[in-house]
């Protein structure tokens, strides 16, 4: 019987997915909602509700298919080990009824189709949801941590349904450890699907083309947008992603956005609205759709109507070469690329030995010059005699990304170290490199596959690297064409032709600009150089750099491997784009060249200006907060108690320093991430000063504030997020923790006396919890204000249920906080 269903399964999910990108696929709507109907409690966990009450889930999925629906989602979103850690159920136990539910949905639905005379397939997919953690450096999650839970899950499905949708992730390291478990684990389609806010932008600071760059690059099946926002305010997202997307892209908004009448949560979108807007984005492109918060079996009904003869619009997007960070993605090609040389210890006296003694201090101040300075890469080895490679590179790699933004090119010959680092890095990595030996290649191109990685293919054999510039053309079509044997397309290959040294090999450099112009025209893919080995041994090498920069971007060049803190060579580039017609009217030249004063008397091949790596106690405290340097701040914080008072510190470094980030923040400058990373990093610095504060100088406590996730809901990231803040603006915070009743927080008020209090909820059917709390509060005649927020409330919502701010972020929290309890 069961492998009958296992080979059931195994057709359904070759029919999926030979109908996806052919023809429209529509998925359900709201299941939450939905149960509450059915008579769910507010408070009540809805994945249990696959146990207890599974005739009200397997209803709603049946209603969802009679409507028109194609594909159903197992009610499964919040089954995880942190979600339901109090279930009196197992994980299991969950997990295999939700499916059993599921089952029994299409079960009916073939029944009455078979009945009718419809033809229909029906799939089934497993529902997989954020695990409700914030994933390092932000939190407290590893990556690793986060891995083993979604596998767990995985284990427990896999052979049972027909394909996976992970959904509702605003993270994309969160969703890179899913995707990874569910690929590593299972054999089944992976659709995913990100949230994002009015910002256009994830919690995170992802941006859509970001999530896209990424989500391609690791091989899932289809990708896209669902929750947190209506179809109106998705609609310039969902253009975003399919103007870059080139795999099926899935659409589910909420049915608007959520208006608290009396006691419940209503929406905004009617019915007809909503599938107009679905009806666009399908003729816009998109392939796969549904409905999320707020969406009844109605909505689903109106989309398969509007889409019942409706074929897919066909896009051609042509394929690019790009990279990405957790947030920022890199196209080549639009402009020269400029990637930091300066983390690599070769020649590097100073990064070798902080490398030696494990002070990767030393390695993060260095990575956030040559970020200021203009680099969209940075170059990453850590190859130095001695040192344990893989486990250094993983280390390395997991510090860079707590304080820059930007993508990092992953550099070593060693193919066990870019697996660790691939593995954990967060985004679509620079991979350097492979080249024209077969035993290279077999080493790394699974790496590449693996991973969604963009590879450096390095035009030299076991015969070393060619004289002739066409010889150095056969290793580069060998790397091309070996790589699409993997799996990997020509977009994802770099070709470097190999910068010899004009004062040994002069004859040889000419050859390299030629097999880069044959690479270009011959293979259709980019080229990167180093640039700086030309001038080894010559007199005056910054004139020979910046010459043969020059030289090689008129060639063709794409990525220039360099040192941003020359100021010369990023002149070179910039000069170099406005007459190749790519920085068209001159625009960023005159915006970063307008105000250069020429000095006649300078002689033309002075030295650019080229700053030595800065010892950590350099920097001054406050650009420590606003660079979020955790490791380096207790040091910069003991040095200059040296010198000034730990008030003077504060009011004069610290505070500004966060007032600046927070400013970035509301502008959307910075996200969430640096946000927090400068927050972690002023408590640190705080704890320092306090103990060297004197008593009669210890400033006063601001607070107490109590905050809490009020009863029934049981998620807590937003006001985790909201104490950090909070408390590296020096107020003291009382955090009762989540699901907490009325009754506890009225407790509270009277134990701590705040003079301000908190009250966070996620899921609408909690708001009714949050005003019996406000209510309560007013009924003991509370004197301190009330502040509310999460992803459902708003303005409105706030004033009906009598509260007195709503914070709409963090630092709305913080601003409130300064006005309740100014200094």
């Amino acid at each position: 019987m069961l492998s009958e269903q296992v080979n059931c399964c195994k057709n359904k999910q070759d029919l999926l997915r030979a109908k996806l990108g052919t023809v429209p696929l529509i998925f359900d709507g709201g299941m939450g909602s939905q149960l509450n109907l059915k008579g769910l409690r507010p408070g009540e966990i809805t994945d249990e509700c696959n146990l207890l009450h599974p005739d009200w889930v397997s209803d709603i999925q049946a209603s969802y298919l009679e409507a028109g629906a194609s594909c159903i989602l197992t009610n499964t979103l919040g089954s995880n080990r942190f979600h339901l850690a109090d279930s009196k159920f197992t994980l299991r136990e969950i997990i295999e009824a939700a499916i059993q539910n599921g089952r029994d949905a299409i079960d009916r639905e073939d029944t009455r189709c078979r009945r009718q005379g419809i033809d229909k397939s029906c799939f089934l997919f497993y529902d997989i949801g954020s695990l409700g953690q914030l994933m390092e450096p932000s939190g407290s999650l590893s990556f690793e941590a986060a891995y083993e839970a979604f596998k767990e899950q995985i284990l427990i499905l896999r052979d049972q349904v027909d394909a996976i949708l992970i959904e509702t992730v605003s993270d994309l390291y969160e969703m890179k450890a899913a995707v990874l478990a569910a690929k590593e684990n299972s054999d089944l389609p992976i659709f995913s699907s990100m949230t994002f806010g009015e910002s256009g932008k994830t919690l995170m600071g992802a941006t859509p083309t970001a999530m896209v760059t990424f989500l391609e690059g690791i091989g899932v099946d289809c990708l896209g947008i669902n929750c947190s926002l209506g179809p109106k305010e998705m609609e310039p997202i969902v253009e975003e992603i399919l103007s870059v997307a080139r795999i099926p892209v899935i659409v589910q908004p909420n049915a608007g956005l959520p208006v608290f009448s009396g006691n419940e949560t209503i929406y905004n979108v009617t019915v007809e609205t909503f599938c107009e807007y679905i009806y666009k984005f399908v003729k816009a492109g998109v392939s796969v759709v549904g409905g999320c918060c707020g969406t009844t079996p109605e909505y689903i009904r109106g989309i398969a109507q509007l889409l019942q003869n409706e074929k897919l619009v066909r896009r051609l997007n042509p394929p690019r070469t790009c990279i990405s960070s957790g947030s920022v993605s890199v196209t080549l090609g639009e402009q020269v690329t400029v990637c930091g040389e300066r983390l690599n210890p070769t020649g590097r006296k100073l990064l070798r030995q902080a490398l030696l003694e494990k002070n990767y201090d030393v390695l993060l101040l260095e990575a956030s010059s040559q970020e200021q300075r203009g680099a969209h890469v940075l170059d990453v080895n850590v190859g130095v005699p001695g040192i344990d490679e893989p486990a250094v590179m993983a280390k390395v790699v997991r510090s860079l990304q707590e304080v820059i933004r930007i993508p990092l090119q992953i550099d070593s010959s060693n193919p066990e170290a870019l697996e660790r680092a691939c593995r954990i890095y967060n985004g679509k990595p620079l991979i350097n490199s492979v080249n024209g030996k077969r035993e290279v290649m077999e080493a790394v191109f699974p790496i590449v596959k693996k991973y969604g990685g963009v590879v450096l293919g390095l035009t030299l054999d076991e015969s070393g690297i060619p004289p002739l510039a066409e010889d150095r053309l056969t290793i580069a079509r060998r790397i091309v064409e070996t790589a699409e044997a993997y799996g990997i397309d020509r977009s994802d290959v770099i070709i470097d032709c190999l910068v010899l040294t004009a004062s040994a090999q002069q004859k040889e450099v000419a050859e390299t600009l030629k097999a880069l112009t044959l690479v270009k025209r011959e293979l259709r893919v980019h080229t990167v150089l180093g640039c700086s080995n030309v001038s080894f041994g010559l007199p005056n090498r910054p004139l020979i750099n910046k010459t043969f920069l020059a030289m090689a971007i008129y060639a063709g060049l794409d990525l220039a491997i360099i040192n941003p803190l020359d100021e010369e060579l990023m002149a070179t580039i910039d000069a170099a784009e406005v007459l190749l017609y790519k920085d068209v009217d001159s625009v960023l030249y005159i915006d970063r060249h307008a105000s250069d004063q020429v000095d006649s008397s300078a002689h033309l091949c002075s030295s650019p200006k080229d700053k030595p790596i800065s010892a950590p106690n350099d920097l001054s405290i406050r650009a420590l907060v606003e660079a979020g340097m955790k490791q380096q701040v207790v040091g910069a914080t003991r040095e200059a108690l040296k010198q000034r008072a730990a008030l003077d510190i504060i009011n004069q470094e610290i505070i500004p320093g966060l007032d600046a980030v927070g400013k970035a923040y509301e502008s959307g400058k910075l996200f969430l991430p640096q946000l927090i990373m400068s927050a972690e990093t002023t408590k640190i610095a705080f704890a320092t000063l306090r103990e060297n504060i004197p008593t009669d100088e210890e400033q006063q406590v601001k607070g107490p504030i109590v905050i809490a996730t009020v009863e029934g809901d049981i998620h807590d990231i937003g006001k985790n997020i909201v104490r950090v803040i909070l408390e590296s603006y020096g107020f003291l915070v009382i955090d009762l923790g989540k699901d907490v009743p009325a009754q506890a927080i009225v407790d509270a008020y009277q134990t701590y006396q705040p003079r301000l209090i908190g009250l966070s909820a996620l899921m609408t059917t909690t708001i009714p919890f949050m005003e019996k709390t406000i209510a309560a509060l007013h009924e003991i005649g509370a004197d301190c204000k009330i502040m509310v927020g999460g992803a459902v409330l708003s303005l409105d919502i706030a004033k009906s249920i009598q509260a007195d701010f709503y914070a709409k972020d963090a630092m709305g929290a913080v601003e409130i906080a300064k006005s309740v309890i100014p200094d």
